[in-house]
């Protein structure tokens, strides 16, 4: 069938641009307290693009998680837009705006195929180059505008789901045109040389780079044995079958190495332990709850959740799990009955449940039961049948004889109606991503009794802002909610810290060690208190044990050097400010500190220059300004020390106006 490609490009270029528009809005939104931090913001890895972070993101767990594109994206943006959210969100709307853009090609291309592979006589319309352009442009709409993928876009920490979709379509695409190619005239063609095929290298190349960003892109080698069953109608016998697999063979090895590096890597970061406490029947419960659940949030996007908790009570008898097991099986044979006529609904409801198998709890990851984003991938087969649906609507409107224009502008006006409420409730979604305070209440506001993390996260974020008290009452909420909730217990000796009750900061940071004996931030929190208390040989012993446990801890490394200081051992105090400075080259503050202890260990060259690249980090830091002022004083340089504190005033600085007269 000869395409109408300049046709395609404007409507994928206009589902895209309005997929763009109506996510613009996420500009205004800033950083998150879930993950955003691990990921960017707190994240010092990515401040420097060089060699030691290339080998960091491809060697190291970070986060529980082998991904090291996605921090390469992570990385790029920080180099062009610092700590700016809006910079890293412009990022993500335009990385959603571009697969939206391909969705529609796929959809387009997988029609054709079907066209081109498949008897007339077993296709429920005739596949027009209207009927394809319309299923394309509405499955693309509905990818663009769905609510469900606001968390994959809005959460600067979910970038990964956006790059594992734009490689895994990427990778499909290639892989039509290499069948395609293959049917056209290469079929007699050994199964080694048609592995040479460019589209069929691409393919595997964008699914490295897919398994690169997210590993839920495992699935694949499953989804192109799907595709090539329908509608490439390339298996239609198990003999047929075999050398199929055979052909997946790179994909599936691919797929089981990502699956085996993800595995360790959750373990390691401790993501699967709920997973130790659940037994396989409860977890294959939820999962078939969540799997309807999931499709009954793609129909009816109405009580969309940032966080669905895990439940605590599930009985195989109780109502909610009975209803989903006996409409999964009744959806399997429905769709199994129509496939000796229509393959259609067995391979759209297929590719639903096999991308979602990761994700489902099975192998149980994290607290949440559920997660919107996770509908990114699999929300592309109840999408296509949806467009479809649309298409066949709209071909029988304009066969009608009479009526026809009532009926194609009564159609046109649902079409409009139902993309503006689609839109409405994205634009309502992602202004729930506005900000930590405004995300956490949403949960809180959903399930006031059910969430401890909402708490503890809108409990930090109010500490954030310096509201005391409406952070206290959170953690502790937090804490009547899950006892044993460490994380909870090390926010809230932050908070009794800030306003003075030391005790009670040991207490909390005493018993967050308790329960997680590994907890390498409370063990810096706790020195910290007792260097508060003026115990320096208590909080060196806690620093110590903070940067054993965590030696990329930079934070531990910076105060453990301010500690030094005060205890007038200033070579120690150097070489802790040096590591700090090490695993972060931009912090001001440790260049500033550590030009005082060379100053105090009678080496002025280091400290002047330690002093000038504080001053180069930042040029409004007064304290450095005053420092290298009274250092130049020290050396006989009075003019050198004038100038920097007569910058130090200007700035601002009483002390530097007072060094003036």
């Amino acid at each position: 069938m000869k395409r109408l490609q300049k046709v395609e490009y404007y409507v994928a270029g206009l589902v895209a641009l309005l997929t763009l528009i109506i996510y613009l809005v996420t500009l205004q939104n800033d950083f998150v307290l879930w993950d955003d931090s691990i990921y960017v913001f707190e994240n010092m890895h990515i401040r420097s693009f060089n060699t030691a972070f290339f080998k960091w993101a491809f060697f190291d767990f970070y986060a529980a998680n082998w991904h090291p594109l996605t921090w390469i994206s992570h990385a790029l943006d920080y180099a062009v837009w610092g700590l700016n959210p809006l910079g890293h969100h412009l990022t993500s709307i335009i990385l959603h705006a571009a697969n939206t853009f391909i969705v529609v090609f796929l959809i387009i291309r997988l029609l054709e195929a079907w066209k081109e592979t498949t008897k007339s006589d077993v296709r429920p319309e005739p596949l027009t180059m209207q009927t394809i352009l319309i299923t394309g442009g509405v499955t693309g709409l509905l990818f663009g505008l769905h609510p469900l993928h606001v968390e994959s876009v809005a959460w600067i920490a979910e970038r990964k789901d956006l790059l594992c979709a734009l490689f895994f379509f990427l990778s499909v695409i290639r892989y039509i045109k290499y069948v395609m190619d293959v049917k056209e005239g290469t079929a007699e063609k050994k199964l080694y040389t048609r592995r040479l095929n460019k589209h069929y290298l691409l393919s595997v190349v964008f699914f490295i780079l897919a398994l690169m960003s997210k590993p839920m892109a495992v699935t694949l080698p499953v989804v192109l044995l799907l595709l090539d069953w329908f509608p490439l109608n390339r298996i239609r016998s198990f003999k047929t079958f075999l050398p199929a697999l055979v052909e997946k063979l790179p994909f599936i090895a691919l797929s089981l190495g990502s699956s085996v590096l993800t595995i360790f890597a959750q373990r390691m970061g401790g993501a699967m332990d709920l997973m130790d406490t659940l037994p396989f029947s409860t977890r294959l419960l939820v999962a078939l709850k969540s799997l309807i659940a999931y499709l009954g949030n793609i129909i009816l996007p109405l009580n969309l959740i940032p966080f669905y908790s895990y439940p605590k009570h599930v009985l195989l008898l109780a109502p909610g799990y009975l209803s989903a097991i006996a409409l999964i099986f009744g959806i399997t044979a429905a769709c199994m009955i129509l496939a000796k006529k229509q393959k259609l609904w067995l391979a759209a409801w297929g590719y639903f449940v096999i991308t979602l198998i990761p994700v489902l709890g099975i192998m149980q990851v994290g607290d949440q039961s559920m997660a919107d984003r996770y509908t990114y991938l699999p929300s592309l087969g109840p999408f296509l049948v949806l467009g479809l649906i649309a298409a066949w609507i709209w071909a029988k409107v304009i066969r009608l004889q009479r009526w026809r224009l009532i009926a194609k502008a009564s159609t046109a006006g649902m079409a409009v109606f139902v993309f503006a409420a689609l839109s409405f409730l994205t634009f309502t979604q992602i202004g729930i991503w506005k900000n930590s305070i405004d995300l956490w209440s949403c949960v809180i506001r959903k399930e006031p009794e059910e969430v401890p993390l909402a708490y503890n996260n809108r409990g930090l974020a109010y500490e954030r802002k310096g509201l005391f008290k409406e952070a206290m009452e959170d953690l502790n909420r937090a804490i009547i909610l899950k006892p044993s909730y460490h994380l909870a217990y090390n926010n809230r000796g932050m908070v009794l810290g800030m306003i003075g009750q030391y005790d009670a900061a040991l207490r909390d940071f005493t018993m967050t060690i308790a329960l997680d004996p590994g907890s390498y931030e409370a063990y810096s929190n706790r020195a910290f208190t007792y260097e508060k208390m003026g115990q320096f040989e208590k909080a060196l012993e806690d620093y110590n044990t903070a940067v054993t446990l965590n030696p990329s801890f930079q934070d531990a490394f910076y105060h453990l050097g301010i500690l030094y200081g005060k205890m007038k051992l200033y070579s120690e105090a150097i070489q802790a400010l040096g590591k700090s400075l090490a695993l972060n080259p931009n912090n001001a503050n440790a260049y500033s500190n550590r030009g005082v202890m060379y100053s105090f260990s009678g080496q002025p060259e280091n400290a002047l220059e330690d002093f000038s690249k504080a001053i180069a980090l930042n040029q409004s830091f007064t304290t450095a300004y005053i420092n290298r002022g009274n250092l130049y004083l020290k050396i006989g340089r009075k003019d050198l020390a004038f100038a920097d504190f007569q910058r130090a005033c200007s700035l601002g600085d009483a002390i530097g106006c007072k060094a003036l007269y």
